[in-house]
């Protein structure tokens, strides 16, 4: 009991024990605040990630492979698989109406099987909206005006295609179109407040000006994309070009994504890479004698004339799962190579066996960006956690000065009966007191932090013009957080740790003392 009460009165009473709580305060509240942004940060990195990913994806680069409208019927039947779509993965060029040529990443699609599988419908930037963003104060976004043009534009960029008046008929037909990232045009730079409000013009390669209707929708509306058409052994058959009206463009929220990714109409790519349905001519067979005079024979070699199915170089496969994580990926791919096995030996021979096709999870897709930021969030919090142990060096200093002040009450206490563990206990208590107190006040400060870190951030810029996390540098509007329960629980706990290590030889000392010596002193 005596425990307790001295432990309150001494925490009460003096101003160096609440220096020390301060110093766990903030330092726990410090660990938690970056944690959390880290932690923000990595999990809005892996949703952009599987956003355009899929869960599960099967690939054969390059040459693709065909009957892939039957692999998609028999995933589907599968009761764990929810969707599955054909996709064409390819490297080409991209010629910008400005003049510029560069290298992107090209993906057939599918648009309607494609947002099944994945949530490329959300990724479409132009689109109606009614109320601005949280930032755009003045309401200058683009898109909350000409609500007709927005759901036009979105509707084609849903199947990426452009309707267009027909001059002869003056009838509206699709054209197939591509949607490019947000900034593969270079056109659209974000402003402050979190979207793009376009360009009036474009400089051409002459350095002229030339004005444009709006973002990548100038006065032709047209890029034009370069593609290398492999044959089936890999080896370069020509360079086919072809021009594409904009549909829209997307945006995913990964850099390096909307900087060098193009999606284009799914039949559009196969046709350019020679991957559509077509016929093949066989003159491989033996000559044969088509007369029975034999001054007039003649040697033929037949034709034999098939059909070769059209091919893709992935089928990408959503889990019928709302929550989803690494573990349920593995399962799932187990499920998907299952059902691939099934359908190379219905196809053997015209398929790749299924000891050679690439079977990956969204988690195999991202590895090198998700170890990278894993391993950032480690070197962090390495280093903020070896900062934060400054509070036990803190935490021992105060409480061996205070163990030098109360020797008397420490010699007092042995006197009239205390243990040397009871005396030990009273500064250890005392040490987890103080941890008590620090990790709640840092907890609490953390809190106030994370869950307001964006308006913080707002004012510092207003006030300060201190834009730490700066949209048009950094790609996310706002500033990912977000306070896991078992982190916070795990910086608690160290918060705790940390006081009771500092109390420890401070008390290990108060114990040792003999009770003679201790009343003795002055």
């Amino acid at each position: 009991m005596y425990q307790l009460l001295l432990t309150k009165r001494y925490l009460t009473s003096k101003i160096m024990p609440l220096l020390a709580a301060l110093a766990v305060a903030l330092c726990t509240a410090m660990v938690i605040v970056v944690w959390s942004v880290m932690g923000g940060f990595l999990v809005m990195l892996i949703n952009s990630g599987r956003t355009l990913s899929g869960d599960v994806s099967i690939s054969w680069p390059i040459t693709g492979f065909a009957h892939y409208e039957e692999l998609i019927k028999r995933l589907e039947a599968n009761p764990e698989i929810a969707a599955a779509a054909p996709v064409i993965e390819t490297y080409g060029l991209i010629g910008l109406p400005d003049g510029r040529t560069e290298t992107v990443s090209i993906k057939g699609i599918d648009g309607p099987s494609f947002s099944r599988v994945t949530g490329f419908e959300d990724t479409l930037y132009w689109r109606p909206i009614n109320t601005p963003t949280e930032k755009d104060t003045t309401r200058a976004d683009l898109r909350l005006g000409k609500h007709d043009l927005w759901k036009q534009l979105f509707e084609g960029g849903k199947r990426l295609v452009r309707t267009e008046v027909s001059k002869s008929d003056r009838k509206p037909i699709d054209r197939p179109a591509v949607v490019p990232g947000i900034s593969v045009s270079g056109f659209n730079f974000r402003e402050p407040w979190g979207f793009y409000p376009g360009l009036p013009f474009i400089r051409t390669t002459e350095g002229a000006k030339k004005p444009v209707d709006m973002f990548m929708l100038p006065v032709d509306g047209t890029v034009t994309l370069n593609v290398l058409p492999m044959d089936s052994k890999g080896r370069a058959i020509e360079m086919v070009a072809r021009t594409f009206p904009v549909a829209n463009e997307f945006h995913s929220g990964l850099y390096e994504i909307d900087h060098k990714t193009v999606f284009v109409q799914l039949g559009a790519l196969q046709d350019m890479l020679k991957m559509n349905r077509a016929e093949t001519i066989d003159r491989s067979g033996p000559t044969v004698v088509i007369s029975d005079d034999p001054s007039k024979e003649e040697f033929v070699t037949p034709v034999v004339v098939s059909e070769a199915p059209a091919r893709v170089t992935n089928v990408l496969v959503r889990s019928k799962r709302e929550s989803y994580d690494t573990a349920d990926a593995d399962r799932l791919a187990v499920v998907v190579a299952d059902i691939y096995r099934e359908f190379a030996e219905a196809h053997a021979g015209k398929v790749p066996e299924p000891s050679s096709i690439r079977i990956l999870t969204w988690v195999d897709q991202n590895r090198t960006m998700i170890t990278a930021v894993k391993k950032e969030t480690a070197l962090v919090l390495f280093i903020f956690c070896f900062v934060s142990l400054t509070a036990v060096f803190l935490v021992l200093a105060i409480f061996w000065a205070m163990v030098s002040e109360k020797t008397r009450d420490i010699g007092v206490l042995r006197a009239v009966g205390a243990s040397r563990s009871g005396v030990a206990g009273l500064w250890l208590l005392y040490g987890l007191a103080i941890g008590l107190v620090g990790s709640g006040i840092g907890f609490t400060l953390a809190y106030l932090v994370v869950t307001n870190i964006n308006g913080i951030h707002e004012w510092l810029g207003q006030k300060l013009n201190l834009y730490i996390w700066d949209p048009r540098v950094y790609y996310f509007t706002r500033i990912p957080s977000q306070l896991d329960p078992t982190h916070v629980v795990i910086v608690l706990c160290g918060g705790l740790l940390a006081s009771c290590l500092g109390a420890l030889w401070p008390a290990a000392r108060a114990a040792r003392m003999n009770p003679v010596q201790a009343l003795r002193f002055e």
